[in-house]
């Protein structure tokens, strides 16, 4: 049985689906900067049949909001989303796109419409339904960026604004530089999963609950630390290996997680991957956005909407993770 079970995103106008995609690995590999950290991190790259298999079975599950950003392969990923659901694809109609200012690390807060420009260029898309500033910076006004996204919604090319890697006291300003213009601030994406439980004590959860602000979860399965996969001796190759939760002291915590989602995957004839995501997804206010490089992978994780946990049950995963 599929629990879809729309919501709107914040307080504003847009309607979303208690799950999303994340996209940051789609794109065509060649065209993308050697030294990508996706391309480096998640290994080789699925093909355009792959990315497009995924997409399809993400929608025909109702699963159909897409994340991705300029940053994301020099601009790879933006232009495989418009190639797979730009107007002129069937499917676009029926896809929320969400993607993230700047295109590249130095840039000032005065190039925010521009990027928006190449970015709606390489979407296929006069507008776009999420637009989020990527991370705060200290040479980028936070009030000048919201005041510049306030211009493009009015403009109709914005739908609503979000913000990405915000604190809470960063997401608070954000807040209010937006209420100035009569806006409301949609969402903060930030790592959120069983194993990065930061947001629950650094503020910013609360903050999103107290401001009505979505919580969009990056990163839900810890970068497949929560499939199952991996133990203190099958460790993942490339650059995740050297990084949490994959460094050897980490590897004790990941076991123990991955244990109880064992038992609760077997319990409900599941994967851990979807215990994981579950357990996101009845956190009030959150939305997870898992990567699917195709197929195989988005059914994995839209199979995550086909059940849900007991309170009992969410605790251990809770005290497991602590």
């Amino acid at each position: 049985m599929l629990l879809l079970v729309t919501g709107v995103l914040g307080r504003s106008d847009v309607r979303v689906p208690p799950m999303g995609v994340g996209v940051m690995v789609w794109g065509d590999q060649t065209a993308m900067p050697r030294w990508d950290p996706a391309r480096n991190a998640y290994g080789p790259n699925s093909s355009l049949a792959d990315q497009r298999e995924a997409l399809a079975v993400c929608l025909s599950a109702g699963v159909n909001l897409v994340d991705t950003a300029a940053m994301y392969g020099g601009g790879a990923s933006e232009l495989r989303v418009g190639e797979l659901a730009g107007p002129d694809v069937p499917a676009g109609s029926d896809v929320l796109v969400a993607t993230k200012f700047p295109a590249r690390f130095l840039s000032g807060a005065g190039s925010l419409p521009a990027t928006l420009d190449a970015s709606l260029a390489r979407l296929r898309r006069t507008s776009v339904d999420l637009y989020q500033v990527h991370y705060p910076v200290p040479w980028m006004s936070i009030g000048k960026l919201m005041d510049l996204m306030a211009e493009a919604v009015a403009a109709g090319k914005v739908r609503a604004v979000g913000v990405s890697n915000f604190s809470a006291l960063q997401m608070r300003t954000a807040h209010a530089a937006l209420a100035r213009h009569g806006l409301p601030l949609a969402s903060n994406q930030v790592q959120y999963s069983l194993l990065h439980r930061d947001p629950e004590t650094n503020g910013v959860l609360a903050a999103c609950r107290e401001l009505g602000v979505t919580l969009i979860a990056y990163m839900p399965l810890a970068s497949g630390a929560l499939t199952g996969k991996y133990s203190a001796v099958d460790r993942p190759s490339g650059w995740r290996r050297w990084r949490a939760p994959f460094r050897k002291k980490d590897m004790p915590r990941v076991e123990r997680v991955n244990a109880v989602q064992r038992e609760l995957a077997g319990r409900y004839g599941r994967t851990p991957s979807q215990i994981a995501l579950r357990w996101l997804l009845q956190q009030p206010g959150v939305l997870p956005i898992p990567g699917a490089k195709n197929a195989r992978q988005a059914r994995e994780n839209v199979g995550a909407l086909e059940f849900e946990l007991t309170p009992a049950d969410l605790e251990a995963l809770s005290a497991v993770s602590a």
